[in-house]
């Protein structure tokens, strides 16, 4: 006897019974990745208060720069400098101008001008100019003698400022019940796409961020914001061909190993941190690749790869894991202490769903979470810019 039940081939393709092959799951082209986040991590606490504060402390100085023009009787001979900083200095110290291999002894300290003996201990002479670095050595004490006055740094506090990030997710009755292809809960799926688009804006935030210039602690009309690393970083910024940096030579403003080590040499000299980030957008990021010139590698017949990823960059300044960001601007690259780095949540306030009260047939409710970006010793770090993007 033929089987009389019913078969998928004589129900016909437009009866509303037979379900659509569709796939189960939903494809999400938007960009919505956080490598920067990802690679720093979970920060150790949290902030509990909307004004996040950290503090800082330095050593005393051991360099300055000359604050003077004209020198009496030459600038081989002169025994009074005049500097920015005379409190740096103390009578005893011996003090290298500048790479010379003259060596000078500070005899007395007035205000900003030092009592100097020139070419101590024989050492050959050097020419003193206007902004010449002064590096102390280190001080010469008499045996025998009374202790010297105390120096000391005082430690300061730096801020920033926590800010809300909260999205609404509103789902009718009718969309929750109805059955729908590759989402088992509407509203659940909803939460989901919202947090993804909220983490992504808070990684573009901790990068690109900037505070209120007036009432940064935000008002009923003042949004409260916060600064995020391209803001923070003063002290070491670098642009080719400006302050000294080198340009790149015949590749103009491309960034290349010169440019990126003359960066990573300045951070090193003006800190005690060391360097392990580089966060880049994708241009920048192929300009790192191409440090690998093929024409200096060898494959034999039975190669069948070609790489030219760069993904962990090691100089004589520190191993540096490369992270490819998108929301890092296109002519800029950054250079990263990551164990100074937090982004941290708002005790308690970290990424969040709260249900809102129903005043309709729907569900509705909203993704919300608090953070701010504790970047501490903001010279441990750097920035270049000014980088070609085409």
């Amino acid at each position: 006897m033929s089987f009389l039940g019913k078969a998928t081939y004589g129900a016909g393709v437009d009866l509303p019974e037979l379900a659509e092959d569709v796939s189960d799951i939903v494809g999400i082209v938007s960009p919505h990745e956080t490598p920067l986040l990802d690679h720093l991590g979970d920060a150790k606490r949290a902030a509990t208060s909307p004004l996040h504060e950290w503090i800082e402390d330095t050593l005393v100085p051991n360099f300055d720069t000359i604050n003077q023009t004209t020198f009496t009787p030459s600038a081989q001979d002169a025994t009074s400098i005049t500097v920015n900083n005379g409190a740096r200095f103390v009578p005893g110290d011996l003090v290298r101008p500048g790479n010379a291999g003259e060596v000078i002894m500070v005899t007395l300290v007035l205000g900003n001008v030092l009592t100097v003996v020139r070419r101590y201990g024989s050492t050959p002479a050097s020419n003193l100019s206007n902004g010449l670095r002064l590096t102390v050595l280190g001080n010469a004490a008499i045996e025998g003698s009374d202790a010297p006055v105390a120096r000391f740094t005082s430690r300061v506090r730096r801020q920033n400022y926590t800010q809300i990030f909260m999205s609404t997710v509103d789902v009718t009755g009718t969309m929750q019940a109805a059955r729908s292809l590759g989402v088992q809960d509407e509203y659940d799926y909803q939460k989901q796409e919202r947090l993804r688009e909220l983490m992504r804006d808070l990684e573009n935030c901790v990068i690109n961020g900037t505070a209120p210039a007036s009432t940064p602690l935000g008002s009923s009309t003042v949004r409260r914001s916060m600064n995020g690393i391209m803001r923070l970083v003063t002290t070491n910024q670098f642009v080719p061909g400006q302050g000294g940096f080198p340009s790149g030579g015949g590749s103009g403003t491309d960034l290349n190993e010169a440019l990126l080590n003359a960066a990573l040499r300045n951070v090193w000299e003006q800190s005690s941190g060391t360097v392990d980030t580089i966060v880049c957008g994708g241009l920048q990021k192929r300009r790192i690749n191409q440090f690998i010139s093929t024409s200096a590698r060898a494959y034999s017949p039975e190669d069948r790869k070609l790489s030219d990823v760069v993904g962990v960059y090691e100089s004589d300044f520190g191993v540096c894991r490369v992270v490819l960001s998108r929301w890092v601007p296109a002519d800029a690259v950054i250079l990263l202490d990551s164990s100074r780095v937090s982004v941290m949540p708002m005790a308690g306030r970290s990424f969040h769903f709260r249900p809102l009260a129903t005043t309709g047939d729907s569900l509705t409710g909203m993704v919300v979470g608090e953070y701010t970006l504790e970047f501490k010793n903001e010279n441990a770090h750097g920035v270049v810019r000014g980088l070609s993007v085409t």
